[in-house]
């Protein structure tokens, strides 16, 4: 018998697909929806009846609520309650569906009817009644709402609303001025149930142990702490009279007297005069420089620096000088290739590039640029660690890659910058202090994209390979890396919100002049820094910051029933201990100690082709004889640069993605098991102290135990079973704040490279503006 084909389908529907499960709004409100707001907060626009467009491909499990626009955030409040979703990581200052305004990248309104879509910027008409509103985020977020069943001029309304808002004229109108004036300000404000007035920010323990680097005396400490005998405090720099963009103290060799500083500061960039970083133990010297303008002055100037560096080193050692201009990929760079690196991660459907992801994350070259950033952090690491001779790190400004390089040296080097207070305090040094642009950078006032670049999370990218690669050796965990991450964008706190201290205070004395604020004090309207994480969480989630495997200084282990202390030993170990194919591990050989820009890839390939017959460079055996014996925790890191060592941040770029998550499943399986079983050690060595009369328990019971992990063990004979709320991006993705992605458009590559937009949506045809 003959098969016969079932004819072709000869109708045309030219009505839109029906789109089958939408839950349809409830006719009569059950109860008013309103936003919590903070101090200072106000509701600038509203509208009802918002659908929110959540993970699943069909409509059926969208939310429907009220979509509120403040001075601080877009907040989507919902009473419909998710039974398969518990979610029980909080923020006092965000609900699970806000967007802090600062978060905002790009907003896009379309109407289906007239197939027309916008980009909508600050003080912007828009000429249709939107049906769509698509918010691009700076987290890599992208949140849809629909005006379905919403009142079409309260939709256009609240659309002007957060494009005006999100894009402030002046910094003074970011939200953290109000919040700041109404909290610390106001007698009878409080704040997270804590009354902030009356040094209420110095109350915080965590807070108090990180250093603000705002005065003498904390420079005085570090100096001691690192044994830098012969560099001093110097003041000359107060009420910014010599650079506007430097901290008021620094620190420079005591054999520079303040009149040659003064002398000097007019030849460099910015007039920022060589600072001091961080002192090894043998002596040698990290110093960050900006660049001297004068030709004629620059071989006096260079000497006479490096004079003063060698007489602060105890045997006089010659000083190395790296040019991260030409060492390190320029910010523009990495700016294009954060941008090629989002495209790919959340914004491209995943249908279709799915077969091509893996090669489109290369090409990229984000990977690449942290992969580069850690090899010349480590080869300047030899320097000073291998060679004991001073570093000086220069850069046409100093203000941008040597933040980040200069830090990263420092977290190899100095386990300190390995505890979270260390941490913290070095991300105070090195980048608030020393005048990051994070208001430029962020682009917090959305003025310029050519000033625009990621580096702090270029930074903080290449901080998680180490806390990967050495779990034991730090003291936070990538949880504590994405809030800071997360924490750019909350304009409450001072640390990420400036671009140096003196903008800092002439804007607080500017605004506290306007509102005739009584302050009493002589740098007014103090910002708190987001070192204060009781301000955003609660105790029991400031436990999720704690890794379970930090093994502190004075941690031991047991080896066949002995107790020993953590130290390295003499006796070599193969290095595919570490998972390493090759004793150079990647690093480059000693004559081509720094590499041309965008050149790492062909030199890495002809290093390996030589490894085994060209002999050894000093380089070489430093590093060969590191990685042939186990890490010290709490010495030296060096990180692993292969290829192969270099992996995508999954939980900060792929937290939105719903085909990434694994629920029940990925790393925080293992960080849960993990935590419970740090949780009953330290409760049997409680137990164990009281027992033996050190020490005596407040109270008897398990429930009355204050752990540090935020996973517990409630009883010891308990298996204390997974959570069900648990997911591979916990504690950032909720379902609701998932991305769907099939319905996504408006490549940000595009509309940053100045092309068309399209649009995509299920019931509007592609068409250009």
């Amino acid at each position: 018998m003959f098969s016969v084909k079932p004819p072709k389908p000869t109708f045309r529907c030219y009505l839109p697909p029906q789109q089958t499960g939408i839950k349809k709004p409830p006719l009569t409100t059950p109860k008013k929806l309103e936003a919590k707001l903070l101090p200072g907060e106000i509701v600038v626009n509203e509208v009802n009846f918002v659908r929110k467009c959540i993970a699943s491909d069909t409509s059926q499990q969208d939310l429907w609520g009220k979509l509120v626009c403040t001075n601080f955030k877009i907040s989507f409040i919902t009473d419909d309650v998710m039974h398969h979703v518990k979610f029980q990581y909080k923020s006092f200052l965000l609900g699970e569906h806000d967007i802090p305004l600062t978060c905002i990248e790009q907003i896009v309104t379309v109407n289906d009817a007239k197939r027309k879509q916008k980009v909508l910027i600050s003080n912007q008409k828009l000429k249709f009644n939107p049906t769509e509103l698509i918010i691009y985020c700076k987290d890599f977020r992208i949140v849809r709402f629909r005006f379905d069943e919403a009142g079409p001029e309260s939709a256009k309304k609240v659309c002007l609303a957060i494009a005006h808002y999100s894009q402030p004229a002046d910094l003074q109108l970011l939200f953290g001025f109000e919040y700041v004036a109404r909290v610390y300000y106001n007698s009878g404000n409080k704040v997270n149930c804590v009354d902030p007035g009356g040094g209420g920010l110095e109350k915080k323990s965590l807070c108090e142990q990180t250093p603000l680097f705002d005065k003498p005396s904390d420079w005085d400490r570090e100096i001691k702490r690192t044994g830098a005998s012969e560099w001093r405090v110097c003041s000359i720099n107060e009420g910014y009279k010599i650079s506007p963009n430097l901290s008021e103290y620094f620190v420079v060799p005591v054999s520079l007297a303040d009149q040659d500083l003064r002398q000097f500061s007019q030849f460099f960039t910015g007039f920022r005069i060589p600072l001091w970083c961080w002192n090894h133990s043998n002596g040698s010297a990290l110093v960050r420089m900006a660049s001297i303008k004068d030709v004629m002055q620059q071989r006096k100037l260079d000497q006479r620096v490096c004079a003063a560096i060698t007489r602060s080193h105890p045997n006089r050692s010659d000083v190395y000088k790296s040019d991260l201009d030409k060492s390190l990929p320029s910010i523009q760079d990495i700016q294009t290739a954060f941008t090629k690196l989002r495209q790919a991660s959340v914004i491209d459907p995943f249908e279709e590039s799915e077969e091509r992801w893996l090669s489109s994350i290369e090409n990229s070259r984000w990977l690449e640029y942290v992969r580069c950033c850690l090899k010349h952090a480590a080869e300047l690491v030899y320097m000073l660690e291998g060679k004991r001779v001073s570093v000086i790190l220069q850069e046409e400004e100093d203000r941008d890659l040597s933040c980040l390089i200069s830090s990263l040296i420092q977290v190899m080097l100095d386990p300190h910058f390995r505890s979270i207070a260390g941490f913290q305090s070095l991300l105070q040094k090195e980048w608030v202090m020393a005048g990051y642009r994070f208001l430029d950078r962020c682009n917090h006032l959305k003025k310029s994209d050519k000033e625009e670049s990621p580096l702090f999370l270029l930074f903080l990218d290449c901080v998680w390979q180490l806390l990967v690669q050495y779990p034991a050796a730090f003291e936070f965990t990538e949880t504590f890396l994405t809030v800071l991450g997360d924490s750019l964008w909350l304009s409450i706190f001072s640390t990420f919100l400036f671009n140096c201290p003196q903008q800092q205070d002439e804007h607080c004395r500017e605004f506290v002049k306007s509102r005739s604020i009584s302050c009493g004090d002589e740098k007014p309207l103090r910002f708190p820094p987001v070192w204060d994480w009781s301000q955003q969480f609660s105790e029991k989630d400031q436990a999720l910051f704690n890794n379970p495997l930090y093994v502190g200084k004075s941690a031991s282990c047991v080896q066949n029933g002995a107790v020993k202390s953590f130290k390295r030993t003499k006796k070599n170990y193969s290095c595919t201990l570490r998972g390493t194919s090759s004793l150079k591990n990647g690093l480059l050989s000693e004559p081509e100690f720094m590499p041309r820009r965008n050149s790492l890839v062909l030199r890495l390939k002809a290093d390996f082709s030589h490894v085994r017959d060209a002999p050894d460079s000093p380089s070489e055996q430093f590093f060969c004889e590191w990685f042939s014996k186990p890490a010290d925790l709490q010495g030296l890191l060096l990180p692993q640069l292969l290829p192969s060592h270099i992996k995508l941040w999954k939980l900060y770029f792929l937290r939105w993605v719903p085909e990434v998550q694994i629920n029940m499943g990925g790393p925080v399986t293992a960080f849960h098991k993990m935590s419970v079983l740090a949780d009953e050690i330290e409760m049997l060595q409680q137990r164990l102290r009281q027992y033996k009369g050190v020490g005596s328990l407040s109270a008897g019971t398990p429930e009355a135990h204050q752990s540090r992990m935020f996973f517990r063990a409630s009883n010891l004979s308990d298996s204390s079973p997974m959570p069900e709320y648990l997911t591979s991006s916990f504690p950032f993705s909720p379902v609701g704040n998932l991305c769907k992605r099939s319905i996504l458009g408006t490549p940000l590559s595009k509309f940053l490279g100045g092309t068309k937009i399209w649009i995509s949506t299920e019931t509007l045809a592609s068409e250009a503006m």
